[in-house]
């Protein structure tokens, strides 16, 4: 056994010497490692500007506070709190005493991206044979048959096209009764819509897939959830109904007289999830970045992180597939949303994933660029009446797209070719000759010339320039085009 022991050691020193910059395991998601931009072909210059835009945020209040991280090829190469993570003593913006300053670990309610930890542990019973996507509801839930519901599937909710109303008929946080008595309630609500006709975004279709878990797997969703998704990844900050002892941790949400909390901090905000003991199906999860990050990892690595597989590669796929091709513009995977520029900004594929949450969080997942971006804001505190977050959320996603294409002209023909795909020229020989331009750029790069890198670089601006005068791009991708070729001059210079 010594032996074995010393062998081990000896051809591990022998790797270290030979390859110095050779690494046994990647561990840096999961330890916070920052690394250098240029360490994963990235620019830091857009990173950096990120701070700038969510400092401009905190000051217009749209938020108290944030945590950003920013990974990719398994790496971060960003990671940095702003703000306060408790700010505010009511909704007149009353400061408190002692202010609780955000970290970079702090914990927050991530509300609505709980629905991906839904999502992920139904695709698990999936992968554990209980199931299939296609059966009707009714078959593991009896009583969902009510109300003429007998044609919707497990995979009608994941994707929101049910027929269900965004939330339930009536509001459940206002009614009497114990988490199974209010359980009952949401399964006996009726459709607004033929199952499979429209999309509408719903609560009541996750608070039904918590049920599902709890029926077929007998145990408490949260107790699933924690068996078989966060133990497995270490994930030691995501938890639904923190202990009170976490609190100091725990980003603030908002003024809540009329659920007798005052400012919720440390209890989720989503009052239907409240309601049911801090356990549902659509919200009541609490995570950090660096945890957030690890379950993006493993979404990344098609259900496997580092070794410990939450979903095989089949069930990956299907999360990752559109299912409402009949309805343009909510491309839905399972539990994750597809291709959103609305928050994704320039890292909308047809394979990136994301969700938001109603809290001020978003999580954009790109297999193409291996890229991901957390933004996890207090937005609602101390109320919901403020400014929307969308517009840093898109800041976020833009500056990691930026940071990846402004690396070199490769990374700029990446993007040529996806706003090409989306149909951005008015021409098809427009964003051919962009790409005769960089591809001159990129020969210019390998050998070193700067001069002649800035030279064609100016070239491409001026033909972007023509473009817009001839209205043959709009403002938006002129704005992108030249910002981004902006980003690799100051590379050069």
């Amino acid at each position: 056994m010594k032996k074995q022991f010393l062998s081990v050691i000896i051809i591990t020193m022998a790797i270290v010497l030979l390859f110095p910059h050779a690494e046994i395991s990647n561990a840096s998601i999961a330890e916070s490692i920052v690394v250098e931009a240029e360490n994963v072909r990235m620019l830091q210059q857009p990173l950096d500007d990120l701070d700038d835009e969510i400092e401009e945020a905190l000051a217009e209040k749209v938020m108290p506070g944030a945590v950003v991280l920013i990974a990719r090829d398994g790496e971060i190469v960003k990671h940095q709190a702003y703000g306060y993570a408790l700010l505010y003593a009511d909704d007149q913006f009353t400061e408190v005493d002692e202010p609780v300053p955000m970290q970079e670990d702090t914990i927050f309610d991530v509300a609505s991206i709980s629905k991906l930890f839904t999502a992920t542990a139904i695709m698990k019973l999936w992968d554990q044979g209980e199931f299939e996507l296609d059966d009707p509801v009714y078959w593991y839930i009896p009583e969902f048959a009510a109300q003429d519901k007998e044609e919707v599937t497990i995979r009608h909710l994941l994707t929101h096209t049910s027929g269900f109303r965004p939330s339930t008929t009536e509001p459940i946080h206002e009614m009497e009764g114990t988490r199974e008595e209010l359980l009952d309630f949401v399964l006996n609500e009726p459709l607004q819509n033929p199952p499979g006709t429209a999309y509408v975004y719903s609560d009541v279709d996750y608070i039904t897939l918590g049920v599902l878990i709890e029926r077929v797997s007998g145990k408490r969703q949260d107790e699933f959830v924690r068996e078989f998704i966060t133990e497995p990844l270490n994930m030691t900050d995501t938890m639904y109904d923190p202990s009170a002892d976490l609190q100091h941790r725990i980003a603030a949400t908002e003024f809540q007289p009329w659920t007798n909390r005052e400012i919720v901090w440390g209890s989720v905000h989503d009052e239907k999830a409240w309601a049911l003991d801090g356990v549902a199906g659509h919200a009541g999860v609490f995570s950090s970045a660096p945890d957030l990050a690890i379950f993006a990892e493993m979404m990344l690595n098609q259900g496997n992180y580092e070794g410990t597989q939450i979903l095989s590669e089949e069930a990956f796929e299907l999360m990752n597939t559109n299912w409402n091709e009949a309805f343009p513009g909510q491309d839905q995977g399972l539990g994750w949303e597809l291709n959103q520029e609305w928050y994704m900004d320039d890292l909308a594929e047809f394979n990136t994933m994301g969700h938001t949450g109603y809290t001020g969080t978003s999580i954009v997942v790109s297999p193409n660029k291996e890229s991901v971006t957390i933004l996890l804001t207090n937005r609602v505190h101390p109320t919901r009446d403020t400014v929307s977050t969308n517009a840093i959320r898109k800041k976020a996603a833009e500056k990691t797209a930026d940071s990846i294409h402004a690396w070199n002209a490769a990374g700029m023909q990446m993007m040529v070719e996806r706003l090409d795909a989306r149909g951005a020229f008015e021409l098809a020989s427009d964003a051919h000759a962009l790409q005769l331009h960089l591809t001159a750029i990129e020969q210019f790069e390998n050998k070193g010339d700067q001069a002649k890198v800035v030279k064609h670089l100016g070239g491409f601006q001026q033909l972007v320039d023509y473009l817009l005068i001839h209205e043959r791009i709009d403002d938006a991708i002129n704005d992108d085009l030249q910002r981004t070729a902006d980003y690799l001059l100051g590379k050069w210079q």
